[in-house]
């Protein structure tokens, strides 16, 4: 806390630390703590070791706190999290996108409603969060744009500068994009510090940022933690609602939206299925023939042109309210 300038308070547990709640700009709480208090303002970061495993995660989504730092390797990025809190800027929306089973068509929706909102006027970041998906890059028919990968930024530490971060990323469809490399090579990975300080930068130098999410356990603890809101992408069917729920479990605790992908009469059982996933129905991805090959050519842009997309992609951002311009 010194390192970050602030000043610390301790308390021995949460009935101690709840006068003090509302006044803090963040409150840090051990992993030894079992509940927090239901209603509260300031922020909430679970402060756990890497030797706690899988329960730390499963504690943070039970306590509904905000954001997790696994000592010592998130250290630095606690740090520099506790020194933005106390002279906080007003940033930009992360909103992460998932799919509630294989193939839902996650990265198709975010990809339209970055399109979408790019085309609105605002500033708009797409981040691939999934190092085995293929890479991004290759949806948008951009892996010859210049710019930095996720690998260039493996060795990243510290504080980003959001204006060289934006510089430095390459441009697709009006928006900028972060991706892993869509090549066959193995990847290096990314530490979850290096992300967390890489969508810091994001949200500071941008108004929307949007993160394609992977299902996979890593991908969800290192890029949905991060999110201020997430959309679940569904098809219309009841395996994939049984799969949406069970995801659901895993989540963070922030606001979460369905979309069901399908035809327009899918529009008629999507309230059935939002109802047993346990989420509320925002809208529907539409069913576009083509779809598949246009992903496969790298494609997905001109698609996102036609009406039936627009509207979807209106759908989502009108969930945003006025978070964004």
């Amino acid at each position: 806390m010194a390192a970050a300038g602030g000043q610390l308070r301790v308390a021995a547990d949460a009935t101690e630390a709840a006068p003090f709640w509302d006044t803090a700009a963040v409150v840090l709480v051990g992993s030894d703590i079992r509940e927090l208090p239901p209603r509260r303002r300031a922020p909430a970061v679970l402060v756990g070791l890497g030797g706690e495993g899988d329960s730390l995660w499963h504690l943070a989504a039970a306590l509904g706190a905000e954001r997790v730092a696994v000592l010592p390797d998130a250290a630095a990025w606690l740090a520099e999290y506790l020194s933005r809190s106390r002279s906080p800027e007003a940033g930009g929306l992360v909103l992460g996108v998932t799919g509630g089973c294989g193939g839902a068509g996650a990265t198709t929706a975010s990809i339209w409603i970055a399109q979408a909102a790019a085309e609105w006027g605002a500033r708009v970041l797409l981040i691939d969060g999934d190092p085995w998906g293929g890479g991004l890059e290759l949806a948008l028919a951009a892996e010859e744009s210049p710019g930095l990968r996720w690998t260039d930024l493996s060795e990243a530490s510290g504080t980003i500068d959001p204006e060289q971060l934006s510089d430095a990323l390459p441009v697709a469809g009006g928006f900028s994009f972060l991706s892993w490399p869509g090549s066959r090579e193995r990847q290096k990975g990314v530490e979850a510090a290096t992300v967390g300080g890489v969508l810091d930068a994001a949200r500071r130098g941008y108004e929307l940022v949007l993160v394609d999410i992977g299902r996979g356990t890593e991908p969800l603890r290192t890029f949905a933690w991060d999110c201020d809101r997430i959309l679940m992408v569904a098809p219309a069917q009841l395996k994939a609602a049984v799969s949406s729920a069970r995801l659901l479990q895993e989540l963070p605790p922030v606001e979460t939206a369905l979309v069901i992908r399908g035809k327009a009469g899918a529009v008629l059982d999507g309230p059935l299925i939002a109802e047993s996933v346990g989420l509320p129905l925002q809208g529907l991805v539409p069913e576009v023939k083509g779809t598949a090959s246009a992903t496969e050519l790298g494609r997905l842009l001109e698609m996102g042109r036609r009406r039936s997309v627009r509207r979807f992609a209106a759908s989502v951002l009108d969930l945003l309210g006025g978070e964004f311009p």
